[in-house]
């Protein structure tokens, strides 16, 4: 016989709703970033939002273990994975496989918006 399985308590609708809020973002010097859900929040998995200045990156093209998504929001960016390069714009998915050398610096002339998901390692 076959269980319906049960929700995850201790997340009630006040936990699972989360405005973006000016006061919260977190500055850094190639713009601002938000956390939608750290890697505290459901068992590692995190939605970040990056907002990045023109002819800046958050920081380098780099490697992780872990898989991971952008999806550009507003702007125009140039995508770097492993010795290739894409300019990329507005409702565009990235896709940076684990342990591929990749990057996005805003190559446009207005902010560059764009959302990180990823599974952090476990802690």
């Amino acid at each position: 016989m076959n269980q319906t399985p049960q929700p995850v308590p201790g997340f009630p609708i006040e936990r699972c709703v989360n405005a973006y809020s000016p006061e919260r973002a977190e500055p850094v010097s190639a713009g601002h970033q938000y956390w939608f859900a750290d890697r505290h929040f459901a068992g590692g998995n995190t939605v970040k939002l990056s907002a990045v200045n023109p002819g800046q990156r958050m920081h380098e093209p780099h490697r992780h273990e872990e898989d991971e998504f952008i999806f550009v929001l507003e702007g125009t960016g140039e995508f770097t994975l492993d010795d290739e390069h894409r300019t990329v714009g507005p409702l565009t998915s990235l896709y940076c496989p684990s342990w591929h050398l990749h990057g996005l610096r805003n190559s446009g002339t207005t902010i560059l918006k764009y959302l990180v998901l990823r599974k952090e390692p476990a802690a």
